[in-house]
């Protein structure tokens, strides 16, 4: 795993062969930051990072100037790792929280500008995910919000879903809350 842009750009990490998560890769990544780059100020925005497995999102938002980030997983051994890629990096601006995701949703009372959410492809809730960000009003009015999934999800008919980018087998929706500040 290799952070792709910013002041970390060209680090890389390697969470080990018995590591669960799938990260997302490097050429997708790289991809995506650079689309993102065009529409967003990473330097003024609240970020989060929803499954966040490896970390990966979560070290390239901090790379790219990013100074809150907040990073939900579950899975001790990723959380593990997440904290000793922090403390490599000698970041001070990534949050980990231990919690599930579905339940980390309902009970804060935070918005972000930028939402990514990467979950396991075979996770069983894997269709509610878009529904957890927008019923539970975590994105703020004119906010980004990215998920990550396989081909065989199509969300084009969702209200908030503005394009689809591919890159290989990687699939990135990407919505707007198109709803507008005060």
């Amino acid at each position: 795993m290799r952070i792709v842009g910013g002041k970390y750009k060209g680090r890389v990490f390697s969470p080990g062969k018995t590591f669960k998560a799938r990260p997302t890769t490097d050429m997708a990544k790289e991809s995506l930051f650079n689309i993102l780059q065009n529409s967003i100020d990473f330097e003024t925005i609240r970020a989060l990072d929803l499954f966040s497995g490896t970390g990966s999102i979560s070290y390239e938002l901090a790379s790219h100037g990013c100074s809150d980030v907040t990073a939900v997983e579950i899975n001790p051994n990723h959380l593990q790792f997440i904290k000793e890629v922090i403390e490599k990096l000698g970041e001070k601006h990534i949050r980990v929280v231990k919690s599930n995701v579905f339940v980390f949703a309902a009970r804060i009372k935070e918005q972000f500008n930028f939402i990514f959410a990467d979950p396991p492809y075979d996770h069983p809730k894997f269709a509610e995910v878009v529904d957890l960000v927008f019923k539970n009003n975590l994105l703020k009015p004119g906010g980004t919000f990215v998920l990550e999934h396989s081909g065989q999800f199509d969300y084009s008919k969702h209200p908030a879903f503005k394009e689809l980018r591919r890159y290989g087998s990687v699939h990135f929706s990407i919505f707007e809350n198109q709803i507008t500040g005060e």
